[in-house]
Protein backbone atom coordinates (compact mmCIF):
# COMPACT_ATOMS: atom_id res chain seq x y z
CA UNK A 1 0.00 0.00 0.00
CA UNK A 2 1.54 3.23 -1.09
CA UNK A 3 0.98 6.45 -2.92
CA UNK A 4 -0.98 4.86 -5.77
CA UNK A 5 -3.50 3.37 -3.33
CA UNK A 6 -3.93 6.70 -1.58
CA UNK A 7 -4.35 8.55 -4.87
CA UNK A 8 -6.98 6.13 -6.18
CA UNK A 9 -8.89 6.24 -2.90
CA UNK A 10 -8.67 10.04 -2.82
CA UNK A 11 -10.19 10.29 -6.30
CA UNK A 12 -12.99 7.89 -5.43
CA UNK A 13 -13.73 9.67 -2.15
CA UNK A 14 -13.81 13.11 -3.77
CA UNK A 15 -16.11 11.88 -6.53
CA UNK A 16 -18.49 10.30 -4.03
CA UNK A 17 -18.52 13.35 -1.75
CA UNK A 18 -19.06 15.63 -4.72
CA UNK A 19 -21.99 13.55 -5.87
CA UNK A 20 -23.53 13.52 -2.39
CA UNK A 21 -22.60 17.16 -1.65
CA UNK A 22 -20.46 16.29 1.39
CA UNK A 23 -17.61 18.33 2.85
CA UNK A 24 -14.59 16.90 4.69
CA UNK A 25 -12.06 17.93 7.33
CA UNK A 26 -9.07 16.02 8.70
CA UNK A 27 -7.40 15.98 12.12
CA UNK A 28 -3.93 14.44 12.07
CA UNK A 29 -1.20 13.79 14.57
CA UNK A 30 1.32 11.12 13.52
CA UNK A 31 0.60 11.59 9.80
CA UNK A 32 1.32 15.32 10.00
CA UNK A 33 -1.16 16.36 7.32
CA UNK A 34 -0.56 13.56 4.81
CA UNK A 35 -4.28 12.73 4.51
CA UNK A 36 -5.12 16.33 3.68
CA UNK A 37 -2.19 16.40 1.26
CA UNK A 38 -3.37 13.24 -0.52
CA UNK A 39 -6.85 14.71 -0.98
CA UNK A 40 -5.79 18.21 -2.01
CA UNK A 41 -3.28 16.74 -4.47
CA UNK A 42 -6.29 15.93 -6.67
CA UNK A 43 -7.34 18.90 -8.86
CA UNK A 44 -10.77 20.26 -7.99
CA UNK A 45 -10.75 19.00 -4.41
CA UNK A 46 -11.58 22.43 -3.01
CA UNK A 47 -15.32 21.83 -3.41
CA UNK A 48 -15.06 18.93 -0.92
CA UNK A 49 -12.09 19.58 1.38
CA UNK A 50 -12.63 22.36 3.89
CA UNK A 51 -9.51 22.21 6.07
CA UNK A 52 -6.98 20.03 7.84
CA UNK A 53 -5.87 20.25 11.46
CA UNK A 54 -2.32 19.13 12.21
CA UNK A 55 -2.35 18.66 15.98
CA UNK A 56 0.96 17.07 16.79
CA UNK A 57 1.18 18.11 20.43
CA UNK A 58 -1.33 17.65 23.23
CA UNK A 59 -1.60 21.43 23.51
CA UNK A 60 -2.63 21.59 19.85
CA UNK A 61 -5.22 18.86 20.35
CA UNK A 62 -6.74 20.83 23.20
CA UNK A 63 -6.56 24.27 21.57
CA UNK A 64 -7.53 23.40 18.00
CA UNK A 65 -9.90 20.46 18.47
CA UNK A 66 -11.21 20.89 21.99
CA UNK A 67 -9.88 17.57 23.27
CA UNK A 68 -10.26 17.70 27.05
CA UNK A 69 -7.15 17.63 29.21
CA UNK A 70 -8.74 14.86 31.28
CA UNK A 71 -9.08 12.65 28.21
CA UNK A 72 -5.42 13.07 27.35
CA UNK A 73 -4.31 12.54 30.95
CA UNK A 74 -6.44 9.44 31.50
CA UNK A 75 -6.15 7.63 28.16
CA UNK A 76 -3.15 9.25 26.50
CA UNK A 77 -2.75 10.90 23.13
CA UNK A 78 -2.71 7.53 21.34
CA UNK A 79 -6.07 6.08 22.31
CA UNK A 80 -9.58 5.43 21.08
CA UNK A 81 -10.92 8.19 23.30
CA UNK A 82 -8.53 10.84 22.02
CA UNK A 83 -8.98 9.86 18.37
CA UNK A 84 -12.76 10.04 18.76
CA UNK A 85 -12.56 13.42 20.47
CA UNK A 86 -10.30 14.68 17.67
CA UNK A 87 -12.74 13.58 14.98
CA UNK A 88 -15.72 15.14 16.74
CA UNK A 89 -13.74 18.32 17.37
CA UNK A 90 -12.78 18.61 13.70
CA UNK A 91 -16.37 17.98 12.64
CA UNK A 92 -17.70 20.71 14.91
CA UNK A 93 -14.93 23.28 14.46
CA UNK A 94 -14.94 23.04 10.67
CA UNK A 95 -18.73 22.62 10.42
CA UNK A 96 -18.36 19.90 7.78
CA UNK A 97 -20.24 16.68 7.01
CA UNK A 98 -17.38 14.21 7.59
CA UNK A 99 -14.15 14.26 9.59
CA UNK A 100 -11.38 11.76 10.19
CA UNK A 101 -8.72 11.72 12.92
CA UNK A 102 -5.44 9.85 13.29
CA UNK A 103 -3.18 9.53 16.32
CA UNK A 104 -0.44 6.96 16.71
CA UNK A 105 3.19 6.02 17.18
CA UNK A 106 4.97 5.97 13.83
CA UNK A 107 8.38 5.29 15.38
CA UNK A 108 11.15 4.54 15.60
CA UNK A 109 10.79 5.82 19.18
CA UNK A 110 7.85 6.79 21.33
CA UNK A 111 6.69 3.37 22.44
CA UNK A 112 5.34 2.92 25.96
CA UNK A 113 4.16 -0.19 27.84
CA UNK A 114 1.06 -1.46 26.04
CA UNK A 115 1.52 1.00 23.20
CA UNK A 116 4.15 -0.29 20.78
CA UNK A 117 5.58 1.35 17.69
CA UNK A 118 3.08 1.01 14.86
CA UNK A 119 -0.01 1.42 17.04
CA UNK A 120 -2.43 3.85 15.39
CA UNK A 121 -5.95 4.84 16.43
CA UNK A 122 -8.39 6.14 13.82
CA UNK A 123 -11.79 7.74 14.24
CA UNK A 124 -14.24 9.16 11.75
CA UNK A 125 -17.38 11.12 12.49
CA UNK A 126 -20.37 12.15 10.38
CA UNK A 127 -22.79 15.02 10.79
CA UNK A 128 -25.67 12.54 11.21
CA UNK A 129 -24.10 11.18 14.40
CA UNK A 130 -22.30 8.10 13.08
CA UNK A 131 -18.84 7.54 14.60
CA UNK A 132 -16.45 4.70 13.78
CA UNK A 133 -13.16 3.78 15.44
CA UNK A 134 -10.43 1.42 14.33
CA UNK A 135 -7.18 0.37 15.94
CA UNK A 136 -4.26 -0.89 13.88
CA UNK A 137 -1.00 -2.37 15.04
CA UNK A 138 1.17 -2.11 11.97
CA UNK A 139 4.31 -3.14 13.84
CA UNK A 140 7.80 -1.74 13.51
CA UNK A 141 7.65 -1.57 9.70
CA UNK A 142 9.31 1.82 9.52
CA UNK A 143 8.05 5.33 10.06
CA UNK A 144 7.24 6.00 6.41
CA UNK A 145 5.31 2.76 5.99
CA UNK A 146 3.22 3.34 9.13
CA UNK A 147 2.30 6.80 7.93
CA UNK A 148 1.46 5.63 4.41
CA UNK A 149 -0.75 2.81 5.66
CA UNK A 150 -2.45 5.19 8.05
CA UNK A 151 -3.35 7.53 5.20
CA UNK A 152 -4.95 4.68 3.25
CA UNK A 153 -6.93 3.49 6.28
CA UNK A 154 -8.19 7.01 7.01
CA UNK A 155 -9.38 7.42 3.42
CA UNK A 156 -11.18 4.07 3.61
CA UNK A 157 -13.00 5.14 6.76
CA UNK A 158 -14.12 8.35 5.11
CA UNK A 159 -15.39 6.29 2.17
CA UNK A 160 -17.40 4.09 4.55
CA UNK A 161 -19.11 7.12 6.07
CA UNK A 162 -19.58 8.89 2.75
CA UNK A 163 -21.54 5.92 1.39
CA UNK A 164 -24.16 6.58 4.05
CA UNK A 165 -25.76 4.39 6.72
CA UNK A 166 -26.42 0.80 5.73
CA UNK A 167 -30.04 -0.08 5.15
CA UNK A 168 -31.38 -2.23 7.94
CA UNK A 169 -32.42 -5.66 6.73
CA UNK A 170 -35.58 -7.12 8.15
CA UNK A 171 -35.14 -10.33 10.12
CA UNK A 172 -36.47 -13.45 8.50
CA UNK A 173 -38.96 -14.02 11.29
CA UNK A 174 -40.63 -10.72 10.51
CA UNK A 175 -40.74 -11.56 6.82
CA UNK A 176 -42.56 -14.81 7.43
CA UNK A 177 -45.26 -13.02 9.36
CA UNK A 178 -46.00 -10.78 6.43
CA UNK A 179 -47.73 -13.37 4.30
CA UNK A 180 -49.94 -12.30 1.44
CA UNK A 181 -53.61 -12.57 2.19
CA UNK A 182 -55.33 -15.47 0.58
CA UNK A 183 -58.74 -14.55 -0.77
CA UNK A 184 -61.22 -17.03 0.47
CA UNK A 185 -64.39 -17.84 -1.35
CA UNK A 186 -67.48 -16.76 0.60
CA UNK A 187 -69.14 -19.39 2.67
CA UNK A 188 -72.21 -20.87 1.23
CA UNK A 189 -75.16 -20.59 3.49
CA UNK A 190 -77.26 -23.70 3.53
CA UNK A 191 -80.87 -22.71 3.39
CA UNK A 192 -83.06 -25.10 5.23
CA UNK A 193 -86.22 -25.68 3.35
CA UNK A 194 -89.39 -25.77 5.36
CA UNK A 195 -91.69 -28.69 4.79
CA UNK A 196 -94.69 -27.81 2.62
CA UNK A 197 -97.71 -26.66 4.52
CA UNK A 198 -100.69 -28.91 4.49
CA UNK A 199 -103.67 -27.37 2.70
CA UNK A 200 -106.30 -25.89 4.93
CA UNK A 201 -109.62 -27.76 4.85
Amino acid sequence: MGGSDARALSRSLLDLCRMRKLTVATAESCTGGLVAAALTDIPGSSDVIDRGFVTYSNDAKRAMLGVEAGTLATFGAVSKETATAMAIGALERADVDLAVAITGIAGPGGATPGKPVGLVHFAAAARDGRIIHREHRFGAIGRTAVRQRSVVEALRMLMDLARGPQAQTKPRAAATRLRPRVTRSPRRHVVKRRPPRSPRG
